[in-house]
């Protein structure tokens, strides 16, 4: 039995400004997580998930864009979700990892896939010991400069020619992501890379190959 629309509405809204209350609605499906990113930069993250084999986040948060992700990769590829919860991000809300693993969990196994794999780590060590190559990486952790270019200079290398790097928050939001991306594109596009969209604050660069002397030259792929 549907509860009345006035008493539903202060129960959602007790849900929402509840930390306790709020993870436990996550975890059951009540309510939604926060929305982090714009409509349009929604839209670009499904578009750029499309046809993807191997994707990696790192920040998840509540698990807006790992649902976003869960929709738009094929059912038979892997998403890796990095993130460590927990106390490690000074001055962040803090979010029960058992209430989005099983809003993410409970949105693959109903479309049937993709695989989700949970790394609840930093990401550098995360990172440690990767050997596959990886189609699309997100980034959108750490807003600091210092942290986005350590998930950048940690994760870049191992993304193959075609590739994207996303990252959140580079331009017109966060000072760390849009330093970061002046650095390594504000010169014009560095050696195996190119700016391929942006969308409202999300800018995604993709690794082309390196045009060598002799022609096209493949940036060392992982082993």
């Amino acid at each position: 039995m549907a509860l009345p629309k006035a008493v539903g509405s202060r129960v959602l809204e007790r849900l929402r400004n509840s930390r306790r209350l709020r993870q436990a609605g996550l975890r059951c499906g009540l309510i939604a997580p926060r929305a982090m990113h714009t409509a349009a930069e929604s839209e670009l993250l499904s578009g750029l998930a499309q046809g993807r084999r191997r994707a990696v986040e790192i920040g998840v948060y509540e698990g807006s864009s790992a649902l976003v992700f869960v929709g738009a990769l094929p059912r038979g590829a892997d998403l890796h979700l990095v993130d460590p919860f927990g106390d490690t991000m000074p001055g962040a809300d803090q979010v029960d990892q058992r209430a989005v693993r099983a809003l993410v969990g409970r949105a693959a196994r109903r479309r049937g896939g993709p695989r989700v794999h949970w790394h609840v780590e930093l990401s550098e060590q995360a990172v440690e010991g990767w050997s596959s190559p990886v189609d699309l990486v997100f980034i959108d952790g750490d807003r600091s400069r210092e942290g986005c270019r350590r998930d950048w200079d940690a994760w870049s290398p191992t993304v193959r020619t075609g590739g994207v790097v996303a990252f959140h928050d580079a331009r017109g939001g966060e000072p760390g992501p849009t330093a970061v991306v002046n650095e390594l594109f504000g010169a014009g596009d560095p050696p195996g890379w190119r700016v391929l969209a942006e969308r409202d604050t999300l800018v995604a660069v993709e690794r082309v190959p390196v045009t060598g002397s002799f022609g096209p030259v493949d940036p060392g792929q992982p082993a």
